[in-house]
C-alpha cells in the first residue's frame, strides 16, 4: 500500500469513526448512565464486531448483500428496529437508578451484533474491501490478503479510539448529568441520535 493510500486511508478512518453515529452515540450513553467501566465492554464489542464484518467483506461474503436486494432489505429493516428500540428504551431513563441492564441491555455480544445490523458499517466495509483491499492505484491488487490486514488493523484502531473517547466524555459528564433532569433530556438526545441514524438507513 502506497503512502498516498494510506494516508487515504487515514483520512476515511478518522471520518467515518469519529462523526457521531449508532455506535458513538451508545458508548457516550452507556458511559453516562453506567459508568466508563461498564461502556467500556460495548467499547471493546466495537472493533471486534468491525473486523469479522470487514473480514467478512475483504473475502467476499460482502459481495453477496450487494447482488441479492432481499438481504441487504432484511439488515437494513433489522438495523432500523434494532436502533429504534435502543431509542425508546433510552429516552424512558430519567435517573441513575432507573438506567438498569433490563432498560437498556447493549453487551459485549450486542455489540459485535450491531455491527452487522448498520448498513453504514457494510457500506464502508464494502469501499474499503473495494477500494483499498482488492485494488491498488485503479488496478487489481497483487497483495489483497496483506492489504486487508492492514485495513483491518486501522480500522480497529480508529473504531476502539472513537468510542473509548465517546465514552470518555461521557462518563466525565455522568455527576453533571445526575442532577434534576439533566440525564433524562441527555438520553433523549441521544434517543434522537438514533432515530435520525434510522432514518438515515432508510434512505441508504
Amino acid at each position: 500500500m502506497s503512502a498516498d493510500e494510506f494516508l487515504a486511508l487515514l483520512t476515511l478512518a478518522t471520518a467515518m469513526s469519529f462523526t457521531p453515529g449508532p455506535n458513538t452515540t451508545l458508548s457516550t450513553a452507556l458511559a453516562v448512565n453506567f459508568g466508563l467501566k461498564r461502556a467500556l465492554v460495548f467499547v471493546a464489542a466495537v472493533p471486534v464486531g468491525w473486523t469479522l464484518l470487514m473480514l467478512g467483506c475483504g473475502l467476499g461474503v460482502g459481495a453477496l448483500l450487494v447482488a441479492m436486494p432481499a438481504a441487504r432489505a432484511a439488515v437494513k429493516l433489522a438495523g432500523i428496529a434494532y436502533l429504534l428500540w435502543l431509542a425508546w428504551k433510552l429516552s424512558q431513563s430519567a435517573t441513575l437508578s432507573q438506567a438498569d441492564e433490563r432498560r437498556l441491555n447493549v453487551g459485549f455480544w450486542q455489540g459485535v451484533g450491531l455491527q452487522f445490523l448498520n448498513i453504514k458499517a457494510w457500506m464502508l466495509a464494502l469501499a474499503l474491501a473495494g477500494g483499498w483491499v482488492s485494488s491498488a492505484g485503479g488496478q487489481p491488487a497483487n497483495n489483497p490478503g496483506q492489504r486487508l490486514l492492514i485495513v483491518c488493523a486501522v480500522m480497529v484502531v480508529f473504531a476502539w479510539s472513537s468510542n473509548f473517547s465517546y465514552a470518555l466524555v461521557g462518563s466525565v459528564l455522568r455527576r453533571w448529568l445526575a442532577r434534576g433532569r439533566r440525564l433524562l433530556w441527555f438520553n433523549r438526545a441521544m434517543a434522537l441520535v438514533l432515530v435520525l441514524t434510522a432514518g438515515w438507513m432508510v434512505r441508504a
